[in-house]
């Protein structure tokens, strides 16, 4: 068997192991066995939180609501006739669930080129900087959960038309949100002592 040919099965099977852990944290209702089991996510948002200023707490509480933590998260197949595949319902993905032009527009503004959807790090730098801008156009408080939830669901010019206001599923949504970045909030400060 040449060198070459050698060389190549190795690189396969290597390859077939697949690309990373993507699985959610066991308990995703307590912050302090998140960052136990995870630590990596931890410092991701708190480097987010020193570069962009959005609370770790806010941070995780709308990665919970996007993708339950689950790195490689995609939106559901749309059906024709219940049987007929049409696609996904929209191009987001990964613990953020950013869409492609929002994600290629971050890349492009912070020369990230490189930058994954799927890597945690990447994915809560997309975050802050998103809500930072928020925070900027539309006057959103960084610690404001509920609203940058609703302005990162909408975009910022759904949320500055107030479109989620005729949407009270989605109201209802940004309040979860609210009340779990509020309950790790309270998890994290017990955690660190």
């Amino acid at each position: 068997m040449s060198r070459f040919l050698r060389a190549s099965i190795v690189f396969l099977l290597l390859a077939s192991c697949g690309g990373g852990d993507f699985s959610a944290p066991r308990d995703l209702d307590n912050a302090c066995s998140i960052v136990r089991e995870r630590p990596q996510y931890y410092r991701a948002m708190q480097a987010t939180e020193r570069k962009w200023g959005i609370p770790v707490h806010v941070q995780m509480a709308t990665i919970h609501q996007e993708s339950k933590f689950i790195g490689n998260a995609r939106t559901p197949h749309k059906y024709a006739l219940g049987i007929i595949p049409l696609g996904r319902q929209s191009s987001a993905f990964g613990y953020g669930q950013a869409l492609d032009g929002t994600w290629e527009e971050y890349q492009d503004q912070q020369r990230r080129g490189s930058a994954k959807r799927d890597r945690i790090a990447d994915a809560t730098d997309f975050m802050g900087w998103y809500m930072d801008q928020s925070e900027k156009g539309l006057g959103i408080a960084k610690d404001d959960a509920r609203a940058h939830y609703l302005a990162y669901h909408e975009g910022r010019t759904g949320y500055a038309r107030g479109s989620y206001n005729s949407k009270p599923w989605l109201l209802e949504v940004s309040q979860r949100v609210a009340n779990r970045a509020d309950m790790y909030q309270s998890q994290l400060a017990s955690c660190r002592r």
